[in-house]
């Protein structure tokens, strides 16, 4: 018996890459593995899409997704060329998400933050959407304009994703997005409070969008603390108000004043799932349980930590034993 390709996890890069090889042994361990995507954020280093693009150059294709790039930084008719272009180049799907940025960060490119990022988010996607459709777009709103469409060319799918946290952009993306993409989410948060506000907001298309779920995770070994790990993988967002919001929604103690007691919560929750390799397996099961349709390793505690190797390491068993747990 085969594994469905579907149920095996994806590998996030946790750190930006800063030289042009950094990404290949991470989308090497996708390849070598069978792991389902590798997942990258922005980088503010080497530019995302320029290292996916060396990747795909040097001979390494792998399926890829953005986790997220950063609306402010580029109009959606470039979202939409870089990202077609990364699909003609690896050959194969890309999941192209997308964010609106913290407010500060808008702030410093544009002068102000965006007066309501869900009808900036909403614009953008559906222009990036639109446009990857081979459509006319004829769009003049507060945060962009377009007149103008794509040189048609014949590529490998792209599905438009957009980072989601709170109801209010679930509901958003319900309507417009391709894949809704979760950060730190806890299952029960994503059955009860995300997959009603995805459904809601997708009332007048034929189908939800699909979730893909970033899972912070370490295999226990002899001298792991899991809770220095967490607070080491998680502290910035746990940092945050949006994040902290979230997870106290969530049912998981979390002040943004206080990253430590956070991380102490999230792995007393399990939201930071520590474990034998199989325990985990056994946890990610749960979040397709809740309907999470690709569950996104995230092993920077350890990477950061104890290296790269370590985190390859851990992401390798839970590969295998989510493979074991599904008859391969």
């Amino acid at each position: 018996m085969t594994t469905d390709a579907n149920v095996l996890p994806s590998v996030l890069v946790p750190d930006m890459p800063d030289t042009p090889d950094a990404l290949r042994p991470h989308a090497e361990l996708v390849r070598d593995t069978g792991a389902r995507r590798l997942w990258t954020g922005q980088s503010l280093k080497v530019e995302t899409h320029q290292a996916f693009a060396h990747l795909a150059g040097a001979g390494v294709r792998v399926p890829i997704g953005t986790s997220v790039t950063l609306m402010p930084l580029r109009h959606p008719y470039e979202a939409a060329l870089q990202a077609r272009s990364l699909a003609l180049m690896t050959g194969l799907p890309v999941v192209a998400g997308y964010g609106v940025g913290a407010p500060a960060f808008v702030r410093g490119l544009n002068g102000r933050p965006y007066p309501s990022p869900r009808t900036m988010a909403a614009d953008y996607l559906r222009t990036v959407r639109s446009l990857l459709d081979g459509k006319v777009v004829d769009h003049a709103g507060d945060y962009h304009a377009l007149r103008g469409r794509l040189i048609p060319m014949e590529h490998p799918g792209v599905e438009v994703g957009v980072g989601v946290l709170r109801p209010n952009m679930a509901r958003t993306a319900g309507g417009v997005a391709d894949v809704a993409i979760t950060w730190m989410t806890p299952p029960g948060y994503v059955a009860e409070t995300l997959l009603p506000a995805l459904e809601e907001g997708a009332k007048d298309r034929d189908a939800r969008c699909r979730v893909a779920t970033v899972v912070h995770v370490a295999v226990e070994r002899g001298g792991r603390d899991p809770y220095v790990l967490a607070h080491t993988a998680a502290s910035g967002h746990l940092s945050a108000d949006h994040y902290t919001d979230m997870l106290r929604r969530a049912g998981v103690p979390a002040e943004s004043s206080d990253p430590r007691a956070g991380a102490l919560s999230l792995v007393d929750s399990g939201t930071y799932v520590f474990g034998s390799a199989d325990h985990i397996a056994a946890r990610l099961d749960e979040y397709r349980d809740a309907g999470v349709d690709e569950v996104i390793l995230n092993c920077a505690g350890v990477a950061f930590t104890e290296g790269r190797d370590a985190a390859f390491r851990d992401a390798r068993e839970i590969i295998e034993a989510v493979r074991r747990r599904h008859g391969g």
